[in-house]
């Protein structure tokens, strides 16, 4: 039970502990992901394009991460569950922000709320941890901003750039959030934001330096046959092996091999 508060989280960097997070969108992935440990779990807007088929995370809506919330937290009892807030979750006012990550809490269940860095996005973070919610920053690659940065690339290449997203994570760190994400940062620059920073830092393609790791669980199980990021590890090819399965029933329907009669009442 001690695993879903973030102070857990900062306790792990402090002693050299690497954090492992994983996505789940719904209730069978969350419960088989906290029966094996995983320190914490993204309920992403990502949801947007491996649920639900979308280009980007853009068309995704606090009505959508509200439900994939509350069927993740129903299988969830150890891990901390962090509910991403989405394009124009918090953009709009501050009271807009405090309303809507009080949703992904009070309606979804969530621990923690993610927000991606954005312009003045300090003074939401800063409205939203005063009511008790506990943020993830994001930096670097920002899904939601994906048309201002000219699709999904590197961040921080030059020295300028990096030192603006360096800027960034403290800016997010002393506005109070728990831990930063680091989207698609050289590892350089991600390790240099990790020794700087008192929280705990999570990479995504950002290099092995970060204090914790996390990846969309369908790629990691090679569960989609579109072609994978460079930075991830598919550590199995299901969709291989859901093919042949699947395709073995549909053979044996057609047969007659199933049900048969020993299945018959």
């Amino acid at each position: 039970m001690g695993q879903r508060h973030p102070s857990v989280m900062i306790e792990m960097k402090q002693k050299g502990q690497k954090i492992r997070m994983l996505t789940a969108y719904d209730v069978l992935m969350a419960r088989l992901l906290d029966q094996i440990g995983v320190d914490m779990i993204l309920v992403g807007d990502s949801l947007g394009n491996m649920f639900a088929g979308y280009d980007n995370t853009i068309p995704v809506t606090m009505d959508h991460m509200v439900y994939h919330t509350q069927a993740v937290c129903r299988g969830v009892s150890r891990a901390l569950v962090v509910a991403d807030m989405p394009f124009m979750s918090y953009h709009v006012s501050v009271e807009e922000a405090k309303r809507n990550a009080g949703r992904l809490i009070q309606e979804g269940g969530a621990h923690a709320v993610k927000m991606e860095w954005v312009s003045g996005a300090e003074a939401a973070i800063e409205a939203v941890i005063g009511i008790g919610i506990p943020v993830m920053g994001h930096v670097g690659l920002t899904p939601q901003s994906v048309y201002q940065l000219g699709g999904y690339k590197v961040q921080g290449r030059t020295e300028s750039a990096a030192e603006g997203l360096i800027a960034q994570a403290k800016l997010l760190e002393k506005a109070g959030c728990f831990a930063m994400l680091l989207e698609l940062v050289p590892a350089d620059v991600a390790q240099n934001v990790t020794s700087q920073l008192s929280i705990p830092t999570i990479g995504i393609g950002a290099g092995a330096g970060c204090d914790g790791q996390v990846l969309v669980t369908q790629d990691v199980l090679g569960m989609t046959d579109a072609k994978l990021p460079r930075f991830v590890k598919p550590y199995a090819t299901l969709h291989a092996e859901m093919t042949k399965v699947l395709g073995q029933y549909l053979s044996d329907v057609s047969s007659g091999v199933f049900p048969g009669e020993a299945e018959s009442f």
